[in-house]
């Protein structure tokens, strides 16, 4: 007789569709009936992600206590008594950090806590408040996942969490899918301008993703460039702003879009304009689909594009700027590091090396090995 899945819970800040959200939903899918999910947020009003689910997937989104607010004692006694009736807690960034201070006092199941990247409010550099939080709470861990090299220095070094407890696992995808061509009218919103080259990037519309930097990058060269946002979020007026202040009338706001791999390969460049990345998934799949990047130095995008396409990932808005004029001129350029960036993709960031490593680490701390292979 088969054992009943183990009951896993996930814990985020909330649950709107990016980076984090895509990675946790795609194991979901995959491991399919051999675990049960109950996912909750401390914004309960921030749950897109969930229509990512596939239908056969068993999973609930139970009402939780409060997962954010004034630190309190009974809080955390009613968050840590919740955290109970689970057999794992996968917790996720800062806004799931009072979840694992209850676990670190009141005890519990083992608890993995993932850490992606930071908001706008730690862009510019970490606070010492949260730093000492994290350190405090994270001590009850069972683990911490890290997808990036900056962060795993971080992890050791602020956060001082012993080696043999952070785990860097990459962010990986289907390659394979990215392989295709793409499919006819993917963007239903987008009408090409003749002779213009597309600037793609897609993320959600927040402030530390600051889309009005690459508004302002592309307004030089919008005789030969368009710029497309794929993506949504509440700084989608903002951008709309900025773009009419700096004439680029003919820019796609494509909102948020699912599948990647049947519009990706539409762009003639793929570009990232953020104030602060850990491994972004979108570059993964801009590479895959064999687009060369311009980028703000930010994360692990140097390490992560190909050697060749290193001197497109800049400083600043100046060199975004430039990068792109520099793209724009020469079709043979993009076409070379487009393939560089493909065939690295394919050797490093594969969804299968991903999805073993989490299935092991989650499976040990089950004290059940292969229960997600």
């Amino acid at each position: 007789m088969r054992p009943e899945p183990p009951r896993l819970l996930h814990v985020h800040g909330s649950f709107s569709l990016g980076g984090k959200e895509a990675r946790a939903v795609r194991l979901m899918n995959l491991w399919g009936d051999r675990a049960h999910h109950s996912i909750v947020s401390a914004a309960p009003h921030l749950m897109s992600a969930r229509d990512a689910i596939d239908p056969a997937i068993s999973v609930d989104f139970p009402e939780s206590p409060p997962l954010a607010g004034r630190p309190s004692l009974k809080r955390f006694k009613a968050i840590a008594r919740f955290l109970s009736g689970y057999d794992l807690i996968l917790s996720y960034n800062w806004g799931a950090m009072d979840a694992v201070m209850a676990h670190r006092i009141h005890g519990g199941p083992p608890l993995i806590h993932h850490e992606d990247g930071f908001n706008a409010d730690e862009a510019g550099g970490l606070k010492p408040q949260r730093n000492l939080y994290r350190r405090l709470a994270l001590h009850g861990a069972h683990g911490l996942v890290i997808p990036s090299i900056s962060l795993d220095s971080i992890a050791r070094k602020v956060w001082r969490q012993p080696a043999a407890k952070v785990h860097l696992i990459r962010n990986g995808i289907d390659t394979a899918r990215y392989a295709q061509p793409p499919a006819a009218g993917a963007l239903p919103l987008l009408h090409h301008a003749s002779g213009k080259l597309l600037v793609g990037t897609l993320a959600g519309l927040r402030a530390v993703k600051n889309i009005p930097r690459l508004v302002r990058a592309v307004a030089p060269h919008r005789d030969r460039l368009r710029l497309v946002v794929v993506g949504e979020g509440p700084q989608r007026e903002a951008i709309m702003a900025e773009a009419r202040s700096h004439g680029l009338d003919d820019i796609c706001m494509a909102g948020f879009m699912s599948e990647p791999w049947r519009f990706m390969g539409l762009f003639d460049i793929f570009a990232l304009s953020s104030d602060s990345e850990q491994f972004p998934i979108s570059l993964v799949e801009a590479m895959a689909a064999g687009l060369p990047v311009v980028s703000t130095d930010v994360g692990d995008v140097t390490h992560m594009v190909a050697p060749e396409n290193r001197p497109f990932v800049v400083a600043d808005e100046a060199g975004l700027s430039g990068a792109l004029a520099a793209l724009a001129d020469d079709a043979d350029l993009r076409g070379r590091l487009g393939e560089a960036n493909r065939l690295r993709a394919r050797r490093d960031f594969t969804e299968e090396a991903m999805v073993a490593a989490y299935a092991a680490l989650y499976g040990q701390a089950l004290s059940s090995p292969r229960i997600l292979r």
